[in-house]
């Protein structure tokens, strides 16, 4: 997917340049063409030689974009040769120069002499933040499709003042290139929103222990990185997950759940609101029928743990689904993933199924990566070779987006299906 694609990054004037090393080295080492523009002010943080280093490449500054001796100007070789562009620390003054279309610089220049996304990184003192000028600049600069926008943290600043004004970190900025990459900057997910559950819920015995599962959430993070990017807006119900994953999903709303009972309520409650809802939660199958709300001592363990049945949640949105709306199911499986994940699709009325495989090398459960074969209503099915969670996400909506408009035949449980 990044072999051989094209990155310029814009270096602004800001402490937080530092982090911007940390991406491009990120982006060379997996095969990205990288180029970077430093500004002057830039180079009072991080030097050219350091940026030429982790590119492989020159880096560019205004000194050069001066000089007569280009074949073309440098601007516009520049603006031309980028898929996507990163401008990163965005500062008050360069987010003002690009509000109002200023191109006294080489990196302004290029900015307006390129048609390709650009994903903005702003950074600065939260009280320079906070300013209304600021805020107008932020807020104007977002309503052109071209600008994307990854969201400041809160934290400790250079200054030690506590507050807005962070730069969102290297990790969370590659996962949105990454998805430019794919789009091309594409929103069509404009005006949809996307309900997604998320992880492994754990149904406890007692306040220690419980049945659980290897689900660690990250397809259902990927799934709402995605839309994010593609404009959706985005509500995750999430069973308990790593912190540094949640940390990545700026923008998203979270609602944390531990059992499929929480999870079930709080699927409900948001469907309503949902275009498109996806089931990628590991939902337990089976709870123990009794809990104990102080620890039990191992002597007083059952031999024989009493089950019950766990809600179907999937099931029991499809039968509460309107016409407009769009339910996804998950399908973890071993072996033969097809069969079973159309009886499902079938059984429970669903618009479409993800069979992905878990007992494949570096797929499925706790992995980055994943395979599929997506199946939809009408018996279409599309089969995905590994790539990472992003990218299965991304063909996935794209997968949606393909669907037909028709409804699934509503049928009772003892009814065949037909397609």
């Amino acid at each position: 997917m990044l072999q051989g694609r094209r990155v310029l990054i814009g270096v602004g004037g800001g402490i937080a340049a530092y982090k911007v090393c940390q991406v491009i080295s990120t982006l060379a080492k997996l095969g990205v063409e990288v180029r970077a523009i430093l500004t002057d002010n830039a180079q009072q943080f991080i030097t050219p030689l350091t940026v030429a280093t982790l590119c492989r490449h020159s880096a560019y500054t205004d000194e050069l974009f001066w000089q007569p001796s280009q074949p073309r100007p440098l601007h516009i070789e520049l603006g031309e040769w980028a898929e996507v562009m990163l401008i990163a620390p965005l500062t008050a003054n360069l987010m003002a120069k690009l509000v109002h279309g200023l191109a006294d610089n080489l990196l302004t220049s290029t900015i307006l002499a390129s048609t390709c996304p650009v994903l903005l990184a702003p950074a600065m003192n939260t009280d320079m933040w906070h300013q209304p000028s600021v805020q107008r600049n932020w807020q104007l600069l977002q309503t052109d499709l071209r600008y994307h926008a990854v969201n400041p943290g809160s934290g400790i600043l250079a200054c030690d003042r506590v507050g807005m004004g962070r730069m969102a970190e290297p990790s969370e900025i590659l996962v949105y290139l990454h998805s430019l990459l794919y789009t091309q900057g594409k929103r069509d997910l404009i005006g949809k929103h996307i309900l997604i559950s998320a992880g492994g819920t754990r149904e406890h015995l007692d306040p220690v222990r419980f049945i659980g599962n290897p689900s660690t959430g990250k397809m259902g993070v990927a799934l709402a990185q995605a839309a994010l990017h593609r404009g959706a807006k985005v509500t995750l119900v999430h069973a308990p997950m790593e912190t540094r994953l949640l940390n990545s999903l700026s923008g998203v709303r979270l609602l944390p759940v531990i059992s499929a009972v929480e999870m079930r309520q709080a699927m409900l409650n948001c469907f309503p609101e949902a275009d498109w809802t996806i089931m990628a939660a590991a939902v337990a199958d089976v709870r123990p029928t009794e809990y104990s709300a102080e620890k039990l001592p191992k002597r007083l363990l059952p031999n024989q743990l009493p089950l019950s049945a766990a809600p179907d949640i999937v099931a029991e949105l499809s039968h509460i689904k309107r016409s407009h709306q769009r339910l996804i199911g998950f399908a973890a499986q071993t072996g033969d993933i097809f069969t079973p994940a159309l009886e499902k699709l079938q059984r429970k009325r669903l618009d479409a199924i993800v069979a992905n495989a878990i007992d494949q090398i570096d797929s499925g459960f706790g992995s980055d990566h994943n395979q599929a074969i997506f199946i939809d209503h009408e018996g279409r099915k599309v089969a995905i070779g590994q790539c990472s969670k992003l990218q299965m996400a991304h063909h996935l909506y794209d997968f949606i987006h393909t669907m037909s408009g028709k409804p699934v035949m509503a049928m009772r449980d003892e009814d065949e299906w037909h397609g």
